[in-house]
């Protein structure tokens, strides 16, 4: 890896691990006001109604689902921004340096979704949140490893965000095909014409961010109104924009936008999903509610699932020979960052509201719960393990 990957890379993490931080503040922040006279004011202040209406078409939901839905594919296109590159030409182009990620991914996402259905399975509705704790939060998970300071090597950060990276693909996929309401033929058709104009767009190379922006808000109104989840317009929009400018080599559009959605996204965007999502009142809960089999199911997936899959996966990869460890890392150092992989805040939060907003069963208490505890007990293993034998 040359000098100047080497610095775009730790510039990335640092920007990373400092949104984490401001996640945890945030998130601390919603429990406390839930949990005292002014979460009235709070679960106001969420469902208060949002109505945009431009002639016969009509979009009302509550703030929280504008920001669930509106914000937060904004955040989904910044991940298709950084899945291009990494896989253009970052650390997933090389493929002797996806192998031990990708298998770890796949052991990440399958032991907790197990241990779910273990608790959940007789219960469809229950059902519909395995992949609650198949998630990881990239930014909680290098806000943890920052705290280690530069005792943690490169190549171990490297790793955490790639299988975080193959993380997100899987959860991208699971959106896209588990969690969809009544499909409307005639927006997704809508949808598939702004493909074409996006893809035209790209093949004439137009690097002007206008067409771009006016084509992918368009797309994202399609998918709101077509039943497949909206924030994939972000994804689907981030894979057309143009990774080079032909009149100027050294300039990439591409990395130019993920370059200023960073901050916005890290600072603004998953700060306020946090606030908005994190909050869950305590006050007078029964251990019988404590100890639901979802609030179960997504702790232990996220506790135990994580260590056990990608652990797992990955040291029998290593030992068959199928992947090296990078350097710098080790079965020791490999078992704390799969416990750090248990951090599930962010996408899991995402993947239980769109599991259990419209079941019309109250059970988003029971699914933040598990993930608070869970996320909070999977750091604090990550860390300590981590603490211990890096030196």
């Amino acid at each position: 890896m040359n000098t100047s990957s080497e610095s775009a890379i730790r510039k990335f993490l640092q920007l990373e691990s400092a949104g984490g931080i401001v996640l945890m503040i945030t998130a601390l922040l919603a429990m406390i006001i839930s949990n005292t006279s002014l979460s009235s004011i709070y679960d106001l202040l969420l469902n208060t109604p949002v109505e945009v209406r431009v002639g016969g078409l009509e979009i009302a939901k509550p703030l929280l689902l504008w920001i669930n839905d509106g914000l937060m594919a904004i955040f989904f296109f910044l991940v298709g921004l950084e899945l291009k590159r990494e896989v253009t030409e970052g650390e997933l182009s090389n493929p002797q340096q996806i192998v031990l990620p990708a298998i770890g991914a796949i052991g990440g996402m399958a032991a907790p979704a197990f241990i779910y259905l273990y608790f959940n399975h007789d219960d469809p509705v229950s059902a519909a949140g395995w992949a609650i704790p198949a998630a990881t939060d990239i930014a909680f998970a290098l806000g943890v490893l920052s705290l280690l300071g530069s005792r943690v090597p490169i190549s171990l950060k490297v790793f955490l965000t790639s299988l975080a990276i193959f993380d997100d693909i899987g959860a991208i996929v699971v959106i896209a095909i588990f969690y969809t309401s009544k499909v409307s033929f005639s927006a997704l058709i809508f949808a598939a014409v702004c493909l074409l104009v996006l893809y035209a767009l790209n093949r004439k190379g137009v690097v002007s961010r206008s067409p771009y922006l006016i084509i992918g808000v368009l797309m994202w109104i399609s998918l709101l109104k077509s039943g497949v989840h909206a924030t994939l317009a972000g994804v689907l929009l981030a894979m057309f924009v143009p990774m080079r400018c032909a009149d100027d080599p050294n300039y990439s559009p591409l990395k130019s936008w993920e370059h200023d959605l960073h901050t916005v996204v890290a600072f603004f965007v998953l700060p306020i999903f946090a606030f908005a999502n994190a909050g869950i009142d305590l006050r007078g809960v029964s251990a019988e509610v404590m100890f639901h089999d979802v609030s179960v199911g997504v702790a232990l997936g996220l506790i135990l699932g994580k260590q056990i899959g990608i652990f797992l996966l990955c040291g029998f990869a290593v030992m068959l020979g199928v992947a090296n460890f990078p350097k710098g890392m080790n079965y020791q150092s490999l078992y704390g960052v799969s416990a750090l992989c248990g951090i599930g805040f962010t996408m899991s939060l995402f993947i239980g509201s769109l599991a259990f907003e419209e079941t019309g069963v109250n059970l988003l208490f029971d699914e933040r719960l598990g993930i608070i505890v869970g996320s909070l007990v999977s750091g604090l293993i990550g860390y300590a393990v981590l603490r211990k034998v890096l030196k």
